[in-house]
């Protein structure tokens, strides 16, 4: 080993000690936080594929990402150093977020993300890749259930005591449950909870052209419907 071989070992192993690092850290934190951006990017991948909603969210997706990567570097730094641990755990501990997640999906997601990453910072590589598959198996699965059907809440106003039940012969054999009837002086609001195999609406105009019916409003049921 030459003198300038020696020197930069020694600036390298002056500055690791100083850092609390290792080669062997840093090596770990090199692959860890590279698995990191590679499952994260595919969590945003399945994200898109997967995206049950009107209007995908293209800065939530890439949070995604970001989550699994910042989570990672969080549990390299609190493994690596007593110190910074003991910090982060007061830092974090203050910190508030207020922005409201309305589709639990996006809930699991986020969560999803922030478990790879911790996992990987960890160290256990495998145990990371296990739950990628299982999570994909689990939202591929449910995923199929729910394009078997969609559920809308269909919303009839008629004035006919005798529309009621020709409107329920008008469904056919489509499932439904009834979730509310009001009944307003002569007019009677009628709320029905429905699972369509297809996008097929006919039966909406087979619904308004029973006589007393003012009018049919169908809307999709997203699990926040209260009536």
């Amino acid at each position: 080993m030459n003198f300038e071989d020696y020197f930069k070992k020694s600036v390298w192993e002056t500055f690791t000690s100083s850092q609390g690092l290792t080669a062997d850290f840093v090596v770990k934190a090199v692959v860890a936080m590279a698995l990191a951006v590679i499952l994260g990017i595919l969590i945003y991948k399945i994200y898109g594929h997967y995206f049950g909603g009107v209007v995908f969210s293209r800065s939530f997706a890439t949070t995604l990402v970001g989550m699994t990567v910042l989570s990672c570097m969080l549990t390299l730094a609190i493994s690596s150093n007593i110190v910074i641990s003991l910090g982060m755990v007061g830092a974090l501990s203050i910190v508030r977020y207020r922005t409201a997640i309305k589709d639990p999906m996006d809930l699991l997601y986020l969560f999803w993300s922030i478990s790879i990453g911790i996992t990987l910072g960890a160290g256990i590589y495998v145990l990371a890749a296990v739950t990628m598959l299982v999570m994909l198996f689990v939202v591929h699965l449910f995923y199929n259930r729910r394009k078997k059907g969609v559920i809308y809440i269909m919303v009839v106003h008629y004035e006919s005591g005798l529309a009621g039940d020709e409107i329920l012969r008008s469904l056919g054999k489509m499932k439904y449950q009834l979730k509310s009837k009001t009944i307003r002086g002569d007019q009677t609001e009628l709320t029905m909870e429905l699972l369509c195999r297809n996008s097929n609406t006919l039966f909406m105009e087979n619904i308004q052209a029973v006589e007393g019916v003012k009018d049919v409003t169908l809307i999709q049921y997203n699990g926040e419907y209260h009536g």
